[in-house]
């Protein structure tokens, strides 16, 4: 399977007010062309059998590299946050600023284009369906825009040894789209060891159940944000769901992490 072709320079630059411009509609519409490769059926239903489905192989060893790189690129990021000081775990991540690189918002509209069939199934599902999400991914985030969700929430991760990521929920304001997606771009054991992706979901009147996600560089989950519909014997009940990252224990671990809805 091929992986998406991300380019990296000068290109990025684009409106604040038009993240995928003339330029960028051009990765879009090949961002779109490689995820089409994948089979939309089986990403459907292993979302809706545990909550979240690997895309394999979404960028090379090189795109991985040069996506990591951009870390030092302090220009990029609207800010960053220090896992230990509000206890999140250990570790730092940096959120991306608009205009986002074209490559990453290009891979973040054909995702949400990728993803939206199955995120409108739950919605409907959990009787949440009154507006109905739109087709693309600039008219959600107009809005999210609207309603006052303005700051971009697509980040890098960065953990080294001894860091991890408490169980959390990625919750931003009022409109939350039901997936979110992670990119690992780094190589397990050659990288870092341990780190490893964390799910859990907590099932009415039962207790957590927790799922280890295998991840080599370069490939990609969709996974819930906060919560998936779950058909039991008396009807469709609510399933909510956390991710995390255990502790990794040795080298360094980078993740490109691709949220949908904006930040208020």
């Amino acid at each position: 399977m091929n992986a998406l072709s991300l380019p990296f320079g000068p290109s990025w630059a684009t409106p604040p007010d038009a993240e995928l411009g003339a330029r960028s509609e051009r990765e879009r519409r090949a961002a779109a062309a490689r995820l089409a490769r994948y089979d939309e059926a089986r990403i459907g239903a292993e979302l809706d059998g545990v909550g979240w489905s690997l895309l394999e192989g979404l960028l090379t060893p090189e795109e991985c590299r040069a996506t990591a790189a951009l870390y030092e690129d302090e220009a990029r990021f609207r800010s960053t946050v220090v896992m230990a000081r509000h206890n999140f775990g250990r570790g730092e991540y940096k959120y991306l600023a608009y205009p986002l690189p074209d490559a990453i918002a290009a891979a973040r509209t054909a995702l949400y284009e990728a993803l939206l069939p199955t995120a409108r199934r739950w919605r409907l599902a959990l009787g949440e369906d009154e507006a109905p999400l739109p087709a693309s991914h600039a008219e959600y985030l107009a809005l999210c825009h609207a309603a006052g969700q303005l700051r971009p929430t697509p980040l890098l991760l960065s953990y080294g040894a001894g860091d991890y990521n408490c169980l959390h929920q990625d919750l931003y304001g009022e409109l939350v789209f039901p997936m979110q997606v992670a990119v690992l771009l780094s190589e397990p054991g050659r990288d870092f060891t341990g780190g490893e992706l964390v799910l859990t979901e907590q099932r009415p009147r039962m207790q957590s159940r927790a799922e280890v996600v295998p991840l080599r560089q370069g490939d990609a989950v969709a996974f819930a944000v906060r919560e998936r519909p779950v058909t039991g014997t008396r009807g469709v009940y609510r399933v909510q769901m956390r991710h995390g990252v255990s502790r990794v224990r040795t080298g360094s671990r980078r993740v490109l992490g691709i949220i949908f809805h904006d930040a208020s």
